[in-house]
């Protein structure tokens, strides 16, 4: 099993990126928020992997951060939910965010991920709640316990993130929508707001 890769980084997109490792050329699946935590092109990078096995192929996936990986095969084992579905929600939430409309019962916030409609975002929550109820190692030091969530509705802590995704569904590498963005903080500013002025920055009209 492939768990680790380190080497370096020679290709990225919003949605691939292949390391060299020995010379030997990895190509894995990768969600919007790990692409936005890619180094550059040609520096050293380091992806917590998980391979899937298949009749017809091996596919591998990468990610930024343990936690990811994790909520990563926790999310593939929905019924109904594939890596590429999963890696849609990843790249929606990061991984407190996800946390957050899942304890909060959410639908709505769900069913903002690409490809997921009411009902599999109700059988989402239903399923991750008690995943997160069964397993209190998945959950890391900065997310939220329960009864301490942010307020419903508050759309500020994730405009940020939701922009950055919108730039990388563009088309843009992760630098470009990191530069884009940058000292913006999101707060008070619309996903809407903050994806015009970083689409002036690159040049291009809202």
């Amino acid at each position: 099993m492939i768990t680790l890769l380190h080497g370096t980084l020679v290709e990225a997109t919003p949605s691939v990126a292949v390391l060299d490792v020995g010379g030997v050329g990895f190509e894995l699946g990768i969600s919007g928020t790990t692409a936005a935590s890619l180094p550059a092109l040609g520096e050293d990078c380091r992806l917590f992997c998980r391979l899937q096995v298949r009749e017809d192929a091996m596919t591998l996936f990468g990610f930024a951060t343990r936690d990811e990986r994790t909520m990563f095969d926790r999310l593939v084992a929905v019924s109904g939910v594939g890596p590429r579905l999963a890696l849609a929600v990843l790249t929606t939430f990061s991984v407190p965010q996800l946390y957050t409309v899942v304890m909060a019962e959410d639908a709505k916030g769900m069913a903002k991920v690409p490809g997921v409609g009411k009902k599999t975002a109700q059988r989402l929550i239903l399923e991750l709640k008690s995943v997160f109820a069964k397993d209190h190692g998945l959950l890391s030091a900065d997310i939220p316990a329960a009864g301490q969530l942010p307020l419903a509705g508050a759309p500020e802590p994730s405009s940020l993130d939701d922009a950055r995704a919108a730039l990388l569904s563009m088309g843009f590498s992760p630098q470009e929508a990191e530069l884009a963005l940058d000292g913006y903080d999101g707060v008070g500013m619309r996903v809407e707001e903050l994806l015009g002025a970083a689409l002036k920055r690159l040049g291009m009209d809202a």
